[in-house]
């Protein structure tokens, strides 16, 4: 049964939409392992800040399948088709890991290369899963997030938790 690892932010009641948004992924896939949330600030647009996380769990559904419920989700949160990546939003669902499966199918690419390029993806996936090694770099997680470039950085671990 692969594990499978989601991204999920929001800038638009967050607090209320990432609650929200867990207790349907918890629905739909059972015991979920979650990160902290992280809020960062809003990356190519000007908009309120994010909280992000991500969230793994085990399943054997599809990858396909898999990514059409995050899309029910996100479209039970208010969000759009029309949505544009850089924009506020209730909230935005990403598969990002599906066990060690490299993929590219229309829209969906795994591994999700948002993993090496934005920190509110990488840091709260190498806290959850730091051991685990990216399927084409070969390079654990941890490894990733010490290595990554941290000068320009613009997120906070949020504690406590924000959520309940």
């Amino acid at each position: 049964m692969p594990r499978v690892f989601i991204s999920v932010g929001s800038n638009i009641e967050r607090a209320k939409n990432i609650a929200s948004a867990l207790a349907a992924l918890k629905r739909h896939f059972g015991a979920l392992t979650v990160s902290s949330i992280y809020e960062s600030e809003a990356v190519g647009f000007q908009g309120d800040p994010f909280y992000n996380l991500v969230v793994a769990c085990n399943s054997n559904l599809q990858v396909l399948d898999i990514a059409d419920i995050l899309l029910k989700i996100e479209e039970q949160h208010g969000r759009t088709q029309e949505c544009k990546k850089f924009s506020s939003r209730t909230l935005d669902l990403d598969l990002i890991l599906y066990g060690d499966l490299i993929l590219k199918e229309g829209k969906l690419k795994l591994p999700r290369d948002d993993i090496l390029h934005y920190a509110f993806v990488l840091e709260p996936l190498a806290e959850i899963a730091p051991d685990l090694r990216h399927p084409v770099s070969g390079w654990r997680y941890a490894d990733l997030w010490r290595r990554f470039d941290k000068s320009a950085l613009r997120q906070r671990r949020i504690t406590p938790w924000p959520i309940s």
